[in-house]
């Protein structure tokens, strides 16, 4: 048996192009989607994904403003430029590329985000929200991971899903997208006791913990739905998830590669996070 592959590069083809139609009929009504992008440093992994997400605005048409700090910039200067973007009308989005260097408190800079601005969906407020169903803006890797197993036709009710890493990013968000859709979730962790035993339960399983290919093949349930949203770049050079692809494969009825899995359907839904905010936004101004 060999599994279905879940493209996440064609899926998200597929959103931006849509998306670009969006785009294009809400100019027409004066509005025009900006997203702005901080990064501190010059993280190399950062800088890559700073540039597909400007790539990715240039597809669609939304335009991107970028402020490229130094490493060494103090932490009331960075909110001090986020207070700035939350009262600039040109600016829809703001996104803070993270990690965040040592000195500066990844929290506070969260929170200094208006809400209906951030487009990655980590404020309080909106993590709040989607606990209690009723999301302004979806976490983009766990949005991405939702349009790849809805749009394959996979079946989430009643079925046992099984997240490898608890972060704030991933592993809780998933485990709240999975739950609304009705499936029933265990979020394993480095404490888990007989992880092995807890991943080979899986219907759906999520594995989040930048660890390279930890999930073995012999570790999952065959017929699983594999869901790989780690990138790790080996000494070689070569990149591949936190699921050793070729022994799950074999497994697994369908399963994301590394790269052009998750990866591409994050930057889609950080996109179609940007257009909702520029319209809400509009509406509030009636």
């Amino acid at each position: 048996m060999s599994a279905r592959v879940l493209n996440g590069k064609e899926l998200a083809t597929k959103i931006k192009g849509e998306l670009k139609q969006t785009v294009e009929e809400i100019k027409k009504k004066g509005i025009y989607p900006g997203l702005a992008v901080v990064i501190v440093g010059n993280d190399p992994a950062s800088r890559v994904y700073v540039n597909s997400k400007k790539k990715a605005c240039e597809e669609i048409g939304i335009e991107s403003f970028e402020y490229a700090l130094d490493e060494n910039v103090s932490e009331e200067d960075l909110i001090k430029l986020i207070k700035k973007l939350n009262n600039d009308d040109r600016v829809n989005g703001i996104l803070v590329q993270l990690p965040l260097p040592k000195h500066i408190n990844e929290e506070k800079i969260i929170l200094a985000i208006d809400s209906s601005k951030d487009v990655d969906g980590f404020h309080p407020e909106n993590v709040g929200r989607l606990m209690t169903g009723n999301p302004q803006f979806l976490p983009c890797t766990p949005a991405g991971v939702m349009e790849l197993i809805k749009e394959s036709g996979i079946e989430i009710a009643g079925k046992e899903c099984v997240i490898v890493g608890r972060s704030n990013i991933v592993g809780k968000p998933q485990s709240m997208l999975l739950l609304a859709e009705h499936g029933t979730v265990t979020i394993c962790h480095s404490r888990t006791k007989n992880l092995e035993e807890v991943v080979k339960r899986a219907d759906i399983l999520v594995v989040a913990v930048g660890k390279p290919e930890m999930i073995k093949g012999n570790s999952i349930k065959p017929g699983a739905v594999v869901i790989d949203v780690g990138i790790n770049r080996l000494e070689d050079k070569k990149i591949v998830g936190d699921v050793e692809y070729e022994s799950c494969s074999k497994v697994a009825s369908a399963i994301t590669p590394v790269p052009g899995g998750v990866g591409p359907m994050t930057i889609a839904m950080l996109m179609k996070n940007t257009v909702k905010a520029a319209i809400a936004q509009a509406e509030r101004k009636g």
